[in-house]
């Protein structure tokens, strides 16, 4: 014989009913069998709990039950076919819900999480945004998220990581130089919009990032990897500094400074005045400083040395020349 399963203390009860109604709303037609086996009850336990939530609701105006104050179900089902149908639900539905637009902007992210391999295949997320589409005021529009070129990359590289093997490719450093690369891949590491990976670079036999829309002809070798993820101390910052990096005067809003920390090297010397930090940076080349001022626009300013000034420049008068 099964072992009874004990009963509920008053707030185990009242759990039990708050997680019910919306796991009822969230489905047409359910037995009680099958509800009774999700929130692991006994059957006639989940039964009792059915006729309590259909004498229950929030009374009027007038302090009192009306007819539509209270949750009803489909007494006929229930009785005799032991399925639960709620009929008429309250106080729930006057939620505020999302709008057709909101709705299809959280299904698009979502999307987009499913299209990464980390998230692939994930029944949470179609769930949610099968919950999303039900919620809204109106019907979503249809959007469909494609997969990237990027998305490739962080697929193979994570197969790597899993296989504990190498992997190779064409990579186009910040200086314009293409060369093939060699690596033990350790991490894989987000930031902003780009998507970066860190492992022992076999060519320079350090650690090295390498972002991942500059990365061609990406395959995974058969070579297992020389240094794990235990074997070697990955730096706290995303960047890390090299000999040949150039250093550039620049002056930045106190409040952006978090945005460029990995960029300072350590001990440089800062001063401020008037909430404006003047400060180095470090870089691999003059022209990777195009992104990063295009990211700051008018919160950091390049200041020395003047090739770095003019490269900028030169950058920002051929934007603008594109527009007239």
């Amino acid at each position: 014989m099964a072992e009874r399963r004990k009963p509920m203390q008053a707030q185990d009860k009242l759990a039990f009913l708050l997680a019910l109604v919306p796991y009822l709303m969230d489905r047409d037609r359910v037995s009680v069998a099958e509800a009774a086996e999700h929130f692991g009850v006994e059957q006639e336990q989940l039964r009792e709990a059915v006729r309590l939530i259909a004498v229950s609701g929030i009374p009027g105006e007038t302090n009192a039950y009306q007819p539509g104050d209270l949750f009803d179900i489909a007494w006929d089902d229930f009785e005799e076919n032991d399925q639960i149908i709620l009929t008429h639900q309250v106080a729930i539905d006057d939620s505020p819900r999302f709008s057709a637009r909101e709705a299809a902007a959280l299904i698009a992210g979502l999307q987009y999480l499913t299209a990464l391999p980390e998230n692939a295949d994930r029944d949470a997320v179609g769930s949610l945004m099968a919950k999303l589409t039900r919620g809204a005021s109106a019907a979503p529009s249809q959007l469909a998220v494609a997969r990237s070129e990027t998305d490739e990359a962080l697929a193979t590289i994570r197969d790597a990581v899993i296989a504990g093997v190498q992997v190779e490719f064409d990579y186009l450093s910040s200086r314009g130089e293409r060369e093939r690369r060699r690596v033990d891949p350790l991490r894989i590491e987000s930031v902003d919009q780009d998507w970066y990976l860190r492992g022992w670079d076999h060519l320079r036999t350090a650690i090295r990032t390498f972002r991942l829309d500059r990365i061609d002809d990406l395959v995974a070798t058969d070579e297992p990897i020389t240094y794990r993820p235990g074997d070697v101390k990955l730096p706290e910052t995303l960047f890390t500094g090299t000999p040949e990096d150039q250093l550039v005067t620049v002056e930045v809003s106190a409040s952006a400074i978090p945005l460029i920390e990995d960029y300072i090297p350590e001990g440089a010397a800062r001063s401020e005045r008037g909430g404006v930090i003047r400060t180095s940076v470090r870089v691999a080349h003059f022209h990777g400083l195009k992104r990063l001022v295009a990211g700051l626009s008018g919160v950091l300013t390049v200041l020395d040395p003047p090739e770095a000034r003019q490269v900028v420049a030169a950058w920002a008068q051929a934007g603008v020349e594109r527009y007239r």
